[in-house]
C-alpha cells in the first residue's frame, strides 16, 4: 500500500479541521453553538430531521402509519440542515444532546416527550400504535434483533466505508479496503437472511425493514455513495429483490422525499406539514 505512515502523538489535540465534506461541523465537544428555538407545528408529532438514511427511517415509518389508517400519526417535518450546523442550535440540543438527526417530539401527552436516536423513535412509534412490531415474544425478538443489527452495523457502512470511499479528503487504501470488506460482509449477512424470508425479520414487514432499507436497500439500488459497481452489489440478489419491493411501496416513496435536499427537485420535500404537500410543495414547485 502507498498510504503515508502516520505516527500518533502522545496526546491528541484538535488543532485543525480534518478536511473533507463534513469538516466544518466536526468537533470534539458537545453542546449548542448558537441560540435557535425550534419551530412547532399543529400536529401531534414534530420531527426535526434531514433526508439522510437515518432521517428516512422515521419518515417512512410515519408515512406507513398514516397509510395504515392511523390518522393520529400526523406530523410536521422540519428541516435540520446538518451541513449548516442547525443541529447545534439550542432548541435542537435541548431535545437531543447528541446533536444528531433525527429527533422527534411527541405532543400527545400532558408534557412534550422528546425522543432521539432513530431506533428509539421507531420503537416508540411502533409501540404507540401497535404497528410494525409484533407482540408475540419470539417474533418481537427477531424484529428487535435486526433493528439493533442495523444500529450497530450501519456506522461501519456510513462512517466507515461511505466516509473513506466518498467523502474523505484523501483516498486511503487501507481504510477503503477495511470498510469495503465489512460492507460486503454485512450485505452477505443480509442476503443470506433474505434468501429464506420475504422481509428481514420474517414474513411480515416491520420496523426492522424500515431501519435497514435506507442504508442497505438504497446502497444496492445505486443511490448511496455511487458505490454499487465498486461493491459489486449484483452479487446480493436477495437484497436487491427486497430493496426493490420496498422501494415500490407508496409510503416508502413519500418517506424518502421528506426533508430531502438532494437529487431530483420533484422528489424533494424540504418540509412536510400536510399530506397535500407531496403534490404542491416539492422543490420543483416552490423554487
Amino acid at each position: 500500500m502507498s498510504d503515508d505512515a502516520y505516527t500518533p502523538p502522545a496526546i491528541w489535540t484538535w488543532d485543525k479541521e480534518s478536511g473533507g465534506r463534513f469538516a466544518s461541523i466536526n468537533r470534539p465537544i458537545a453542546g449548542a453553538t448558537h441560540d435557535k428555538p425550534l419551530p412547532v407545528g399543529r400536529h401531534p408529532f414534530q420531527l426535526y430531521s434531514m433526508g439522510t438514511p437515518n432521517g428516512v427511517k422515521v419518515t417512512i415509518m410515519l408515512e406507513e402509519l398514516l397509510a395504515a389508517g392511523h390518522t393520529d400519526a400526523e406530523y410536521d417535518a422540519w428541516l435540520i440542515r446538518i451541513g449548516e450546523g442547525d443541529q447545534f442550535g439550542s432548541g435542537f440540543v435541548e431535545i437531543n444532546p447528541n446533536s444528531k438527526i433525527p429527533a422527534l417530539v411527541d405532543h400527545r401527552g400532558d408534557e412534550p416527550l422528546a425522543i432521539f436516536e432513530s431506533g428509539a423513535i421507531l420503537t416508540h412509534l411502533a409501540e404507540s400504535f401497535g404497528a410494525f412490531l409484533p407482540t408475540e415474544p419470539a417474533a418481537r425478538a427477531r424484529v428487535l434483533s435486526w433493528l439493533f443489527w442495523q444500529m450497530g452495523s450501519a456506522p461501519f457502512l456510513g462512517g466507515g466505508f461511505g466516509h473513506f470511499y466518498a467523502y474523505a479528503p484523501v483516498k486511503i487504501e487501507y481504510a477503503i479496503n477495511r470498510y469495503a470488506m465489512e460492507a460486503k460482509r454485512q450485505l452477505d449477512v443480509l442476503n443470506r437472511q433474505l434468501e429464506h424470508h420475504r422481509y428481514v425479520a420474517g414474513d411480515d414487514y416491520s420496523i426492522a425493514d424500515m431501519a435497514i432499507w435506507p442504508w442497505y436497500g438504497q446502497l444496492v439500488l445505486g443511490d448511496l455513495y455511487g458505490a454499487a459497481e465498486f461493491l459489486q452489489v449484483q452479487d446480493y440478489g436477495h437484497v436487491i429483490r427486497w430493496a426493490r419491493e420496498l422501494a415500490a411501496r407508496p409510503a416508502v416513496k413519500r418517506g424518502r422525499m421528506v426533508n430531502r435536499t438532494m437529487g431530483d427537485p420533484a422528489e424533494q420535500l424540504p418540509e412536510r406539514h400536510d399530506a397535500s404537500d407531496f403534490e404542491t410543495r416539492t422543490a420543483d414547485k416552490i423554487g
